[in-house]
């Protein structure tokens, strides 16, 4: 399936909101693979396509993850928006051929993971620093990620990381093990 014929379906699934954030995260995705030697048209479709379960329902994730064999975890039970980027994948397997690298990419763009490979790293990324997004340290992370992407996932990591300690929320296992093997290194 080619970009356009994803970008008519997509624009289908989603509200005009999140279709212009996964236009700008596609749009990253591609400006950062070619920083990164990463395939251009692979970057633009994991990124186009990461939110395609974001306005599911969460009773419609949980029917689809039942449905489908999705293992829900604990942190998942409690906030099942989580489960978005695992049916995305799903989806994007199913639906949409993708390879199983594009899947982990989308899989992993909420939380992070172990032994994440450069498209994944890109598409973490560029989740958070697209053209819509305005956050203080936006273009702070945006130049990180141009230069060392390794530093502009830690840097995410940290906030998110220290957001959910604050707020008294409960951490996903795989942004631990992307913290910890990312600081190791």
């Amino acid at each position: 399936m080619n970009i356009l014929q994803l970008k008519e379906i997509v624009k289908q699934t989603l509200t005009e909101k999140r279709y212009y954030h996964s236009i700008c995260v596609m749009e990253k995705c591609e400006e950062l693979s070619e920083i990164y030697g990463i395939n251009k048209e692979m970057a633009q479709k994991v990124g186009l396509v990461h939110d395609i379960a974001k306005e599911m329902t969460d009773e419609e994730k949980l029917i689809y993850a039942k449905k489908n064999n999705i293992n829900i975890d604990l942190v998942e039970r409690k906030h099942i928006g989580l489960l978005h980027a695992k049916i995305g994948a799903d989806i994007a397997k199913k639906e949409f051929s993708f390879t199983e690298e594009m899947c982990k990419a989308i899989r992993l763009h909420t939380t992070a993971g172990e032994n994440m490979n450069m498209l994944d790293k890109i598409l973490y990324v560029s989740d958070s620093i697209g053209k819509d997004r305005t956050w203080d340290d936006v273009e702070f992370v945006n130049k990180l990620a141009k230069e060392k992407i390794d530093d502009a996932v830690i840097y995410l990591l940290n906030i998110e990381i220290k957001d959910r300690i604050d707020k008294k929320k409960m951490l996903h296992i795989d942004s631990i093990l992307a913290w910890n093997e990312l600081i190791n290194k």
